[in-house]
């Protein structure tokens, strides 16, 4: 049974029927199987045509339609997928392919074809955020066996495989400029119809190697509105919801939600090129200024966790492995303006650009505010166009580790480097971080360039979000991912 509707206050009900009207009611199957399609709203529309060389990857992840040579487990730890053993020798990682994987055009996976994929992807521009600082080279050994070599030792090859980002397709998706995955990955669902940025359909695929889907297909509609995304729950329009805002969590039924810890941090990147934020002493009495628990609890209303540093409780080892961090003494802002940009896709950004407006005033700063859509302010953002940017963030999305985060960000030749920041200190740190072999010694070369960074003040640590994911009554087997990878899997279906 789909979940009934329930009552809504006039208004918010008028306000999210205008929204939700011809979002769920088009959606036709376009399969022939029996049983109920699983719905879903997902917070972002595509932002690259679903291109799997950008973060429209995890869409095709959490949908179960493009798969890597290899996954994660909870604890980070690399396992099988489309390659059942690896072995390292040297700069050399050598994989072996599964078989009896085809793609959902029928084409059978062999080494040729990861070697596209990946040699694709290592070549684009920009490069996929898990090979920043990364040349590899991709070669075939037999049809089962591909060999990875990078041009320096890197011990964590199989778990940047495991990004979405490097997925595996099939020949058909690269005819073109752009990669298109419809009909080309080797999940359990094919990608069969894309509406732009509205929607998303898939159908089961019956021949996938790991079973048979219990769901017959899956229909997506993009509501970046989080109210829209919760009034779809509520009224029975959606079985499964994407980032319910912390504002709709307490409108909803307690037994519809999940609230899942995430390595997700909401960071304010300062400009550290340009601006009143190149001075050290002003980056500091910004840091100051901020009331990261007065945050937590008026906007977040205490689901999110006070910062300590870049990392949170979802990566435990983190909190136990800091020591105190030296930082610039804060110095007067004297009236100075800034302008602080962030976007509307997440609900809480811009309460918390709003709260922050408030606290840098009262430290002495002018403070403008611009918030548009996420995709109509990342090239600026990038750019360094603004002084300052409230970003929620994923510290563990790609690799399962954080080093490559940290890289991504706050290296001089980071591709999502909105601090602007080229410190030497900062790359030596990050360069041994990501030399370290895993475990122990890499955690705490992970924590000293964690604290290298601290001690710049280019990104002032707020809190960490957890997510809150709505799940229909009748939902069975929908997954909470903290990474963010899965969503609608091989045992997710509707009663």
């Amino acid at each position: 049974m789909r979940v009934p509707a329930r009552l809504l206050p006039f208004p918010a009900a008028l306000a999210a029927s205008a929204l939700l009207t011809g979002c769920f009611a088009t959606t036709e199957a376009t399969g022939t199987d029996a049983g109920e399609r699983v719905r879903v709203a997902m917070m972002q529309p595509p932002r690259s045509g679903l291109s799997p060389l950008s973060d429209d990857a995890f869409k095709l992840s959490r949908w179960s339609t493009a798969e890597t040579l290899v996954k994660l487990d909870a604890d980070g730890d690399a396992r099988p997928a489309l390659a059942t053993e690896w072995k390292q020798s040297g700069r050399s990682w050598t994989f072996t392919l599964r078989e009896g994987v085809t793609f959902h055009d029928g084409t059978e996976l062999t080494a040729e074809a990861v070697v596209r994929s990946l040699t694709r992807a290592a070549g684009a521009s920009p490069k996929p955020r898990i090979l920043d600082g990364v040349e590899l080279a991709v070669e075939a050994v037999d049809a089962a066996t591909v060999t990875v070599t990078t041009a320096e030792e890197d011990p964590l090859v199989p778990q940047r495989l495991s990004s979405p980002q490097l997925s595996i397709l099939a020949a058909k998706a690269y005819r073109g400029k752009t990669v298109n995955p419809v009909g080309a990955g080797t999940g359990p669902f094919e990608l069969t119809r894309v509406n732009g940025t509205s929607s998303a359909a898939l159908d089961r695929y019956d021949d996938y190697w790991g079973g048979t889907a219990k769901a017959p297909g899956i229909d997506v509609t993009f509501v970046p509105d989080g109210t829209a995304r919760a009034a779809a729950l509520r009224s029975g329009e959606a079985d499964i919801v994407e980032a319910v805002p912390v504002s709709q969590a307490a409108l909803l039924d307690e037994d519809l939600i999940t609230e899942v810890p995430m390595p997700r941090t909401n960071t304010l990147y300062l400009n550290t090129e340009k601006g009143a934020f190149e001075d050290p002493a002003l980056r500091a009495a910004a840091r100051e200024a901020i009331d990261a628990e007065s945050i937590v609890k008026g906007v977040y209303e205490g689901r999110a966790d006070v910062a300590e540093g870049l990392l949170g409780p979802a990566l435990p080892w983190a909190s136990g492995l800091r020591e105190p961090v030296r930082r610039a003494k804060a110095g007067d802002p004297d009236g100075r303006t800034i302008t602080i940009g962030t976007f509307t896709d997440r609900a809480e950004l811009p309460e918390v650009a709003a709260a922050l407006q408030q606290q840098l005033q009262k430290a002495g700063f002018r403070v403008k505010l611009e918030v548009r859509e996420y995709a109509n302010i990342e090239s600026d953002a990038l750019a360094g166009a603004f002084d300052a940017f409230v970003l929620s963030r994923a510290t563990v999305l790609d690799s399962g580790d954080p080093a490559a985060y940290l890289y991504s960000d706050f290296a001089s030749d980071g591709s999502f480097n909105i601090s602007q920041l080229a410190d030497p200190a900062v790359d030596k740190a990050l360069h041994k971080a990501g030399a370290t072999p895993t475990g122990d010694a890499r955690r705490q070369a992970v924590i000293d360039a964690e604290a290298a960074v601290l001690a710049t003040d280019a990104a002032v640590p707020m809190l960490h979000e957890r997510v809150i994911q709505g799940d229909a009554a009748d939902v069975v087997g929908a997954a909470h991912d903290p990474r963010e990878r899965e969503l609608v899997t091989l045992d997710t279906h509707v009663k």
